[in-house]
């Protein structure tokens, strides 16, 4: 960039520039004048003097030439005088036409010059307020280029405080990140000792079992030993053979009793006596019989002839919530925020997932939280848990683009639904255990066969899906473009399309699937009546803010109020048949509340939020 002084120099050298083009333009027009306005005065001079010799030759008519003149002519002229007069009037009269006409084409040029000169006078004048416009415009640009050099000036000091305030930033940044890298590696080394330490329980745990068990087989070995040293006469009826086999539990409870099979043997030693091979068995094989069903028991994992294993367990009906309204207990649940929180079926089990990629399942007891299991296997960040009608599985929705199934009681993953190709967002069981339903960033809403795990459908949306409820034949899902979506499970297109006002992040379906609750981003929640397919209730609260684009709200189990949580971490509750805001809780949350659950007794509310927080209410 130059410098201040440069356009000041190049005006000057342009100034000169034109100075030295008009004084060569003067220059060159005064060489021509200087020419002609000399041999313009000796053409006067020659025609004044052709006029005085006129006057002397060309007498007036009848006019006698005096005798003076006559004398001096005759005296300079010589023999010859007589011829002299006409010879020099004619002379004199050619050299006058000869001057006429010099003189005549000296005025034609003298006119021309004279109109050239009058043209560039009057350019000269043009140019010159030309020029005069010019330097007032030198002039108004060199104001405003000291301006603009102001102005440069003042960003360039902004732009140096601004740099240094970025260089301030920056090393603050560094030394934030340091910090939490460190933070990361302490956060790694305690969940290595958390994991060691789990896994010297587990093992120290096992140890015991082990311990116990082989004590215990051993007591029973002891006892079936010396009970086996006594010999008993069994009748060959095939009803006592029968009831032996099918009632083990009863034959080994006789062979744990020696006193008891003493008193037995001798009431049968007083029988009369038949042959051992036809009609004795020694007790060791009725040991080894029953050891044998026992065998086959541990096989095929439940007991013989038992009552098949219940499917469903039953569900508490909740004729009317309870409003929560103080703090039971807080807990730092997770090693980072917590996403999602959900309630089993009969309102005791508890599971709440994380950014950690780990599934917490808690036991609700005596108002206080206690650690029942936990599940790993997920493999990103937990973003929704849901308990199955019988409460013996749980499904988890994860960023690791699937969506991950577990049995409640085993450690391990028990499938694992992949197919999507973007985060998962949503993961809902169905009605029934064997079917569930995901929605995904990939624009995309699945639907599983759990016994095969195997996708059975899948639904192409026009934007991304952030939650998904699920009904009899009827799968609801909300989406980042502002709409909520309506799915026949039957039928292989939308149904029906209800906008909002902002990206939807939850729903949540009535027990009687006549109500859908949704959460949005412009801080509202709409109650949508899904008879007549209309939103019937708007809920906004002074204070209120949806905290993100996954934040929960839910319905409580009689339908009567909708809970969801703050940006500040205050739970809002209003009441669904008026509309009105029925009550606000502040307590132990000191960030934005992620998710929310109400039990299926209506007696319990846990939230979760962004500073690994899970807190109860009752």
């Amino acid at each position: 960039m130059a410098g201040p002084g440069a356009p000041a120099g190049l005006a000057a050298r342009w100034k000169r520039h034109i100075v030295r083009q008009l004084r060569q333009r003067d220059r060159t027009q005064k060489a021509l004048f200087l020419e002609l306005v000399p041999a313009y005065n000796r053409l006067l001079e020659k025609a004044e003097l052709l006029a005085r010799f006129s006057e002397k030759i060309q007498p007036e008519p009848n006019d006698v030439t005096p005798a003076s003149h006559q004398g001096l002519w005759e005296e300079e002229s010589g023999p010859d005088s007589d011829q002299v007069p006409g010879t020099l009037r004619v002379k004199w009269q050619e050299e006058e036409e000869g001057l006429r006409l010099v003189c005549g084409e000296m005025a034609y040029q003298v006119v021309e010059k004279s109109a050239a000169l009058g043209a560039l006078e009057a350019e000269l004048e043009q140019r010159q307020s030309r020029l005069a416009e010019l330097e007032a415009r030198v002039a108004q640009l060199q104001e405003e280029r000291t301006q603009q050099a102001q102005r440069v000036h003042v960003r360039r000091a902004r732009n140096a405080a601004q740099r240094a305030a970025y260089e301030a930033l920056r090393a603050h940044a560094g030394v934030q990140e340091a910090a939490l890298r460190r933070l990361e590696e302490e956060a790694r080394e305690l969940l290595e000792r958390l994991v060691q330490r789990k896994a010297r329980a587990a093992a120290e745990r096992n140890l015991r079992n082990e311990r116990r068990e082989r004590a215990k087989q051993a007591r029973v070995s002891q006892e079936l030993k010396k009970a086996a040293k006594r010999t008993v006469s069994i009748s060959e009826s095939p009803s006592i053979l029968g009831y032996a086999v099918r009632e083990p539990a009863k034959t080994l409870a006789l062979a744990a009793e020696p006193e008891s099979l003493e008193s037995e043997a001798g009431e049968k030693w007083r029988r009369p006596f038949r042959s051992a091979s036809a009609t004795s068995l020694t007790l060791s094989r009725c040991v080894d019989v029953v050891k044998g069903l026992l065998d086959f028991k541990k096989r095929r994992g439940h007991s013989v002839g038992g009552a098949p294993e219940q499917r469903y367990q039953s569900i508490p009906v909740c004729v009317a919530a309870r409003l929560p309204t103080w703090t039971q207990d807080v807990l730092d649940a997770h090693l980072s925020e917590v996403n999602a929180v959900c309630f089993g079926p009969n309102s005791s089990l508890l599971a709440t997932g994380g950014a950690d990629s780990l599934i917490h399942l808690w036991n609700v007891v005596g108002g206080h939280l206690k650690a029942h299991q936990t599940l790993e296997g997920g493999g990103g960040s937990i973003t929704s848990v849901d308990f199955d009608p019988s409460g013996s599985q749980v499904l988890a929705a994860t960023y690791n683009r699937a969506a991950q199934l577990w049995k409640v009681g085993e450690a391990q993953s028990k499938e694992t639904l992949s197919g999507h190709t973007d985060k998962v967002t949503a993961a809902k069981f169905k009605l029934t255990r064997h079917e569930a339903v995901t929605g995904s960033r990939d624009r995309t809403v699945k639907e599983w066969d759990l016994g095969r795990a195997y996708c059975s459908r899948t639904i192409n949306v026009l934007s991304y899906c952030n939650d998904v409820v699920c009904g009899d034949h009827l799968i609801i899902s909300g989406h980042n473009d502002q709409k909520i979506r309506f799915w026949d499970s039957r039928g292989p297109r939308c149904t029906q399309v209800i906008p909002v006002q902002g990206r939807v992040t939850s729903l949540s379906l009535s027990h009687d699937q006549l109500h859908l609750l949704s959460c949005s981003r412009d801080d509202t929640l709409k109650v949508i009546d899904l008879r007549v397919s209309n939103i019937r209730q708007v809920f906004r609260a002074e204070g209120f803010k949806c905290g993100s684009d996954w934040t929960k709200a839910v319905f409580s189990p009689d339908r009567c109020y909708a809970l969801a949580g703050s940006w500040d971490g205050a739970l809002y509750i209003w009441d669904v048949d008026t509309g009105k805001l029925e009550s606000s809780l502040r307590g132990p949350h000191c960030a934005a509340v992620n998710a929310v659950a109400w039990c299926y007794s209506g007696t319990h509310v846990v939230s979760v939020d962004q500073a690994r927080k899970v807190v109860l209410w009752h």
